[in-house]
């Protein structure tokens, strides 16, 4: 990129001292920056109407002030400004609110573009509320609309682009050959800029944003291959002996065709010399557990020792019961590692876990302190991994030679989406349930039929079966990270504890009950877990805390108050937690709200139980950037391009990605130049 580009904004014509210090907030701190920050949106000047020939939503209308604007006092409110307008056609009449200077400039008599909504009035006249104005000879093209910050209006903003543009658009070098862009028909840097800003018509944004987009992708696309490449390093941890069979012949059940191929393909992987990166990705029930077990087996069996972390105690020291359960009888020594581990516990551990006489740790985070050594792991399992930070996840890895890396999910990822939150990984999916699984059966309800919730609920106790209810907030706050604000139908959100002691005092006083939530005590928490496992406790009023790896086959009910505070995915998750036994299980969402989004959730869950159906919807309700709870994927943010909507610009840029770097692997020949800089760029973003 050439030096000018890189110069400070201040640089640029129209931008001082306090203006640059402005721009930096917004994180625009070279003219490359400000050229590369795009408008979220256009007000059309381009396309003008007569009032009589206008089509619904916002327009421009081109009209002359029949009389001066009047500044309209108002008792105990901002005064209005009123002007009326004609274009010859009819008469327009223009209000402002809470604006009085709107009125400094309408001058009787003038012509000006007025562009915002166009409405009919009480009289059959036509108006427009606070539009956007400008003089004629101000139109023709579309005015940008920027994102601002105190100080800085989107006007200021566009002024200072038109600047930059006119001395440094010269030294936009392109990243993309003249080649590939006559094969995707895309501009080139220069003009997808310049079109990008101020476009003269629409089919100069829809050109702007495809070359942009596919630049991103392209850059994306790029830096995830080039990090997958640069993992697969050679690693001593290798697999000589496949002891598959020998690990199935363990199971009480036969595995899947999916679990099979899954975990082929990871020993596979761990027999090639170099270290496997592979993420096991399945619905819920769909056996990932099993799978990571079999991997585990084969590590340890050809002398590596294993590690596996897991995003909350409950889940950690249930995979410590399915493990032992598994290996009893192999002679496999394995540990549970956490934060509620006592001192004296947790210093035997770690002793014998440096000496070697620990074949496989489980823990939470507390596995990736500085101080627990491995003398030789080889293979580090991370369960639920969205739910980790990045540094968090390859942290575990860091503590061995060129560890084996697998990473499993129980949320479906659509596949679009799965290019780039796993696009170092391989993937392998297991799209089969074991045998006897079935599907939960969702129905949605209103409080008012939540008496007859509770007749049910009863019936389930009285036959010896276990229930969940799942409340989005303990005490007074709030444990779910996915509250949909805005769609609530106003009702306050149900408080775990108050329901608990409701329902335990009256409606259930007869049934075991108990009260569970994230910021309990750890060791409370695992009695109650525990408890409920074993049958003792057969009511069970929750938060999010059981979302995932709670695994009680008895348990045939999961209600959820206040349903449209809950993402699709979450929900999904949730209603994992019962059909996990032979007998017919329920899903009840209790809400509210007739929000549009809470609806088409409501539809979603109710007619499907397939996980990856549902994230395909999640995601285009909610778009990449909240499909996780935590924003902690590894995603680089993009500037333009959107995962769900951008499908086809993605899989097109995949593949130029693949092309350049079969041809150039790291990207070091001339012409690869830029594009080696912009991966470098935007992945500095999640270092």
């Amino acid at each position: 990129m050439e030096q000018g580009l890189q110069s400070a904004v201040s640089s640029v014509k129209g931008i001082g001292g306090v203006r640059a210090a402005l721009f930096e907030k917004m994180g625009i701190k070279t003219v490359e920056d400000l050229l590369f920050r795009f408008p979220r949106s256009y007000e059309n000047f381009a396309d003008v109407y007569k009032l009589r020939d206008a089509p619904p939503g916002k327009v421009c209308i081109k009209a002359r002030l029949l009389s001066s604007a009047k500044i309209i006092s108002r008792p105990g409110a901002s005064p209005l400004v009123r002007a009326s307008a004609t274009d010859g056609t009819d008469i327009l009449s223009i209000t402002y609110f809470n604006n009085p200077h709107a009125a400094n400039g309408l001058t009787a008599g003038r012509e000006y573009l007025f562009y915002g909504e166009l409405k009919t009035n009480s009289k059959g006249g036509f108006e427009m509320l606070s539009p956007v104005r400008c003089p004629p000879d101000k139109g023709g093209f579309y005015h940008p609309v920027y994102r601002c910050t105190e100080g800085i209006s989107s006007a200021v903003t566009a002024s200072c682009v038109k600047n930059a543009l006119k001395d440094f658009s010269g030294m936009l070098a392109d990243a993309i050959s003249p080649e590939t862009q006559k094969k995707y028909r895309i501009p080139d840097i220069k003009t997808a800029i310049s079109f990008i800003h101020f476009p003269k018509n629409e089919a100069e944004i829809i050109n702007a944003r495809r070359r942009l987009i596919f630049e991103e992708l392209l850059t994306l696309s790029l830096g995830l291959r080039l990090a997958k490449t640069e993992s697969r390093a050679p690693t001593p941890n290798t697999v000589k002996t496949d002891f598959t069979e020998e690990f199935f012949a363990l199971l009480p059940f036969a595995p899947t065709g999916a679990q099979k191929r899954a975990v082929s393909e990871c020993v596979s992987d761990m027999e090639s010399g170099k270290a496997m990166r592979r993420l096991i990705q399945g619905d819920v029930g769909s056996g990932k557990t099993a799978v990571a077990a079999a991997v585990m087996y084969n590590a340890v069996k050809n002398g590596m020792q294993a590690a596996l972390m897991a995003p909350t105690e409950v889940l950690a020291k249930q995979h410590k019961k399915t493990f032992d359960r598994f290996f009893e009888g192999t002679g496999i020594v394995t540990e549970l590692l956490t934060g509620s581990t006592t001192q004296k516990e947790k210093a035997r551990i770690k002793k014998n876990l440096a000496e070697g006489k620990i074949d496989l740790l489980i823990g939470t985070h507390a596995v990736i302190t500085d101080d627990v050594v491995f003398r030789s792991l080889g293979l580090a399992v991370t369960d639920e991994q969205h739910r980790f930070g990045v540094r968090q996840r390859s942290a575990l890895g860091e503590k061995g030679a060129a560890v084996h890396t697998l990473v499993m999910s129980a949320t479906p990822i659509p596949r679009t989406l799965s290019l780039v939150v796993y696009g170092d990984l391989d993937i392998s999916i297991l799209d089969e349930k074991p045998a006897g699984r079935k599907e939960v059966q969702t129905f949605r309800i209103t409080s008012e039929k939540r008496e007859k919730m509770y007749c049910f609920i009863k019936q389930q106790l009285d036959a010896g079966r276990q229930c969940f209810i799942v409340c989005p907030l303990a005490e007074d706050r709030s444990e779910n990270e996915e509250i949909f604000d805005g769609d609530d139908g106003g009702k306050e959100p149900v408080n775990a504890e108050k329901y608990y002691n409701d329902i335990s005092n009256g409606v259930f006083s007869k049934y075991k009950t108990a009260l569970l939530y994230g910021k309990m005590n750890a060791k409370k928490k695992n009695e109650i877990m525990d408890a409920f496992s074993s049958g003792e406790i057969r009511l069970l009023v929750c938060t999010v805390v059981v979302e995932v790896g709670i695994d009680v086959p008895n348990a045939t009910v999961m209600a959820i108050e206040n349903a449209e505070r809950f993402g699709l995915s979450q929900l999904h998750q949730l209603r994992g937690r019962c059909g996990r036994g032979a007998e017919k299980s329920f899903c009840i969402l209790i809400s509210d709200s007739y929000g549009e989004t809470a609806e088409k959730r409501f539809e979603t869950m109710c007619k499907t139980n397939d996980g990856f159906i549902i994230a395909e919807e999640d995601l285009k309700m909610r778009g990449p950037g909240d499909f996780f709870g935590e924003r902690q994927s590894g995603i680089p943010e993009l500037q333009i391009a959107d995962l769900a909507t951008d499908t086809r610009v993605l899989y097109a840029a995949k593949n130029e990605a693949e092309n350049i770097l079969n041809d150039d692997p790291a990207l070091s020949k001339p012409e690869n130049k830029l594009l080696r800089q912009k991966v470098i760029k935007l992945f500095a973003s999640i270092n």
